[in-house]
């Protein structure tokens, strides 16, 4: 499969984790729709776009399990985040629920409106090793009657775990509480039902996993909660008077959702386009077996580190994706993130969690065992000149 991607033949790349990587004919895709935009930009972009979108978004829909009209392109799972935590109404004293594995950039949002709205946040500890069925009655725990929102991860981006989320979005409906999942490395790893998962809010990156162009993510949201939201700009889907564009029908969309937050201004928006070229590419590779593939190579290379460095693995093998987290110990993660890289040509990222260092390996479809192996004697190397 490297043949299909454009990565430097010269790094062993086991980072798809943080940015993705977009296969070749998929970037031709979206650079084809740039051309089309530019060919009449006010066509493309003011009276074609609307349709062009509605149609990328159904196909979107249909892979991840949900309906085109709850469905809205967004540049990145941590906007989605944004809009959510930014549109409810806190009030003083509420409280967000949520976990001590989030990822920083959405912990920082949930601060910042706490900050703003006289809010609290309280994360509970999910401890290492992980415990699956001990998830739901310690998150559940710190449930309280000032609960507002759950916020929770369904694949974790510092430890790599799969967080089991049934149970929790059942409960907290249940419970009247609202569920926020930040599916950011989710779709194109896991297998996605959102109407069945029954999250209020679930929000996700087709660029990472799924393989599209950089800045495709998404956000869905319950019918009942489209009136909710807002977007970070306020344009021309807010007004009923938009008609002041007459003829411009990508500014007003059909519903709520697509009135406030299709519209952004001008901007190019021709990785959320791409995102039916993505599904399609990973359709035709058969995607599922080589996910499976990634999978047991991930685990492959887990249990052999921590047999050689004599370490324990912080979950068992199906509490993982294609993201493995390495314990390994380093007094500072990016000496040791340099050192792969600058010495070794490895571009791994190496992460913190409550004072443990892991290195986080990424396989995706064109990684090969020679690229694991390749790691694993570089770590063999650090851990020697360490003694």
């Amino acid at each position: 499969m490297r043949e299909h991607f454009l990565l430097d033949p010269g790094t062993v790349f086991l980072n798809h984790g943080s940015f993705g990587a977009c296969p070749r004919e998929v970037l031709e895709a979206q650079r084809s729709l740039q051309l089309e935009m530019e060919r009449n930009p006010v066509d493309f972009l003011a009276r074609r776009s609307a349709s062009l979108l509605r149609e990328a978004r159904g196909l979107l829909a249909a892979h991840l399990g949900a309906k085109g009209s709850d469905l809205v392109f967004v540049p990145n799972a941590t906007t989605g985040v944004n809009i959510v935590a930014r549109s409810l109404e806190f009030t003083p004293g509420d409280e967000v629920l949520t976990t001590d594995h989030e990822y920083g950039a959405c912990d920082n949002t949930w601060d910042w409106v706490a900050e703003r709205r006289g809010a609290v946040v309280r994360r509970v500890e999910i401890p290492l090793p992980f415990r699956p069925a001990e998830f739901l009655d310690r998150l559940w725990a710190g449930v309280t009657p000032r609960t507002r929102l759950i916020f929770v991860s369904h694949l974790t981006s510092t430890t790599g775990l799969v967080f089991p989320l049934e149970g929790l979005c059942r409960r907290a409906r249940e419970g009247g509480i609202l569920s926020l999942v930040d599916g950011a490395h989710a779709p194109g790893q896991l297998d996605l039902d959102l109407d069945a998962l029954g999250a209020d809010f679930y929000t996700g990156n087709g660029h990472k996993w799924l393989c599209a162009p950089k800045g495709a993510g998404f956000l869905h949201a319950r019918a009942e909660h489209h009136e909710k939201l807002h977007a970070p700009v306020v344009s021309w889907g807010y007004s009923a008077a938009s008609g002041g564009h007459r003829g411009f029908e990508s500014y007003t969309g059909e519903s709520v959702l697509e009135r406030r937050l299709q519209w952004q201004g001008t901007r190019d928006l021709s990785a959320f386009l791409a995102v039916p070229a993505a599904i399609e590419f990973q359709r035709r590779h058969a995607w599922p077996a080589l996910r499976a593939q990634c999978h047991r190579l991930a685990v492959e290379a887990l249990a052999r580190h921590c047999a050689e460095h004599g370490v324990e693995p912080i979950a068992e093998d199906g509490d993982f994706a294609q993201m493995a987290c390495l314990p390994f110990p380093a007094a500072d993660p990016e000496d040791l993130r340099r050192a792969l890289f600058e010495r070794f040509c490895i571009e791994v990222p190496v992460t913190r969690h409550r004072g443990r260092v892991f290195v986080r390996v990424s396989v995706q479809a064109y990684n090969t065992e020679s690229d694991l192996e390749a790691l694993h004697a570089a770590l063999r190397r650090i851990a020697a000149e360490r003694g």
